[in-house]
């Protein structure tokens, strides 16, 4: 568990291998590496419980200034590559963060926030230099690849997406436990995907986001060989599994869609069978992908349900998943409380506003009244995450959506996601977004953004084969009544839906749109 204890007993073994050009970090330069820049900040005044963050792409030393810090026992956020210079500005400046590494190819925007985060002491630039910023090769070459004299467990403080409004630093109790202590995402990693040192992690999404991050990390703690991919591709990611002899993966229902949807001879093509644990999350994946998942690469498809806020962990294998298909699980972490607005238990089958008690803590960093929101206004200590749901008679919990992206039409409460994920796998359809729009008479209207398989087909005749297929599966209510179709929709690369930005071109004329 302890990354310097792993280095001596298996120093060449890969640690990080990057998929697309092939470079390898062993386990010993991930330690010798992650050694010196804890050395460093150590040098430059930071202490545990103080703020470093970065902003990288999938680079093949991103995991060594992860692991640099986590051994520091600092707070570290690892902020989004695709953010404008106002958001990485907001988000260095509201974690207080008194270090900050960013790489050349990014550059551009690091350097402009130089000037605005005068809470920076140390400034390191991978690959080059910019405007403000030091060598981070010169700078940390200086230090030595030794341990520092005391290491803490550190943690990360990851910010929320910030597609409705700005982003929030989800800041858990520091634990400043000794180094190599394991933690309950390490022991339920254990539990549930038996990693050991044989294991090889498939990463395909960005390394900043909370599931990846994470992942990755505790993987190492087993002595696994990470494999990261540098964006995701569909094909590429089904020849890693052949070439690497993948164990273990995770993915988001997209990504799953979109391998399904290549030609069968090449899906067919690929040797699998490696795989003991393709673990799924961060999204509601539709039940036809998941069947078809699982008759292609057999039991091993898991999923969990979580968040960044780590207040709970709901876990479903392939076999429960099948008895209770649309499921994301039973509770592992938190039990569940279904509630409706005046805080009233619901049976089950009822969807209401999901609240977990029992679980971690956690609090908004600098938002008191974020942090509130986040709690059950009647007192019981329960926090959400904003979902809808309900649970079954065997308590089993299925998500309806998200609390913001319901529409109200005519009065009656109608969630996109049923429809989103039937038009999902229509073969027409590469991918698709449903949300309200302005209607004079009902006050929101259910409309299909959809981004078609050929964009030739494009028109009314594709848009009324829709709404037909639609109708033929759901109630009338509950499907688009027009479609729009755009070149490509606003998704981040791990695959989430910037459904927001969509609600506000539709709204932007009109009054505010729906929380």
């Amino acid at each position: 568990m302890h990354l310097g204890q792993i280095a001596a007993q298996t120093p060449d073994k890969p640690a990080v291998i990057m998929a697309g050009s092939g470079r390898v970090v062993t386990y010993r330069e991930l330690d010798e590496e992650s050694n010196r820049l804890a050395q460093l900040l150590h040098a430059e005044g930071l202490r545990p419980g103080d703020h470093i963050a970065f902003m990288l792409e999938n680079h093949p030393l991103f995991l060594a200034v992860a692991w640099a810090a986590q051994r520091s026992g600092l707070y570290y956020t690892a902020v989004s590559s695709r953010l404008q210079p106002d958001e990485l500005a907001y988000i260095v400046a509201n974690c207080e963060a008194r270090a900050f590494v960013s790489s050349a190819a990014l550059g551009g925007t690091a350097a402009a926030v130089a000037e605005r985060t005068p809470g920076v002491r140390l400034r390191l630039m991978l690959d080059g230099t910019a405007p403000g910023f030091d060598s981070y090769e010169e700078r940390v070459a200086a230090h030595p690849p030794v341990p520092l004299a005391e290491e803490r467990e550190g943690s990360d403080m990851l910010y929320s997406s910030g597609t409705t409004g700005r982003p929030k630093g989800v800041k858990p109790p520091l634990p400043l436990v000794e180094m190599g202590t394991p933690g309950p995402l390490y022991r339920l990693i254990s539990l549930l995907f038996q990693p050991d040192g044989d294991s090889v992690y498939l990463s395909p999404a960005p390394l900043y986001h909370a599931a990846p991050l994470r992942y990755c990390l505790n993987f190492h703690r087993f002595g696994a060989t990470v494999v990261v991919m540098e964006r995701f591709d569909a094909e590429q990611a089904l020849a890693l599994i052949e070439r690497y002899g993948v164990t273990h993966s995770q993915w988001v229902p997209t990504m799953f869609i979109r391998m399904l949807k290549l030609p069968p001879e090449v899906r067919a093509g690929y040797d699998v069978s490696s795989l003991k644990h393709a673990v799924h999350a961060a999204a509601p994946c539709p039940v036809p992908v998941k069947e078809r998942m699982i008759e292609w690469w057999g039991p091993v498809v898991q999923e969990y349900y979580a968040g960044t806020e780590g207040n709970c962990f709901v876990y479903a294998g392939a076999a429960d998943w099948l008895a209770h298909k649309g499921t994301v699980g039973r509770p592992l972490l938190g039990e569940i409380h279904v509630c409706d607005e005046r805080g009233a238990e619901l049976p089950p089958g009822t969807p209401g506003t999901l609240y977990f008690g029992g679980g971690p803590t956690f609090e908004y960093h600098g938002d008191r009244a974020k942090t509130e929101a986040a709690r059950d206004p009647w007192g019981h200590g329960w926090t959400t995450l904003g979902d809808v749901g309900y649970v079954d008679g065997d308590g089993f919990l299925y998500l309806t959506d998200r609390r913001s992206y319901m529409i109200i039409s005519g009065g009656v409460n109608i969630y996109p996601q049923e429809a989103e994920n039937l038009l999902a796998v229509h073969p027409a359809v590469a991918d698709v977004a449903v949300l309200g729009v302005p209607d004079a008479e009902m006050g929101e209207a259910v409309k299909a953004v959809v981004q078609p398989a050929d964009p030739g087909r494009a028109g009314p005749e594709l848009a009324a084969e829709l709404i037909a297929h639609c109708r033929e599966h759901l109630a009338h209510y509950k499907c688009p009544r027009s479609v729009d179709f755009r070149d490509e929709l606003p998704r981040h690369p791990t695959g989430k839906l910037y459904k927001r930005l969509l609600k506000d071109e539709y709204w932007k004329d009109h009054r505010a749109a729906p929380a």
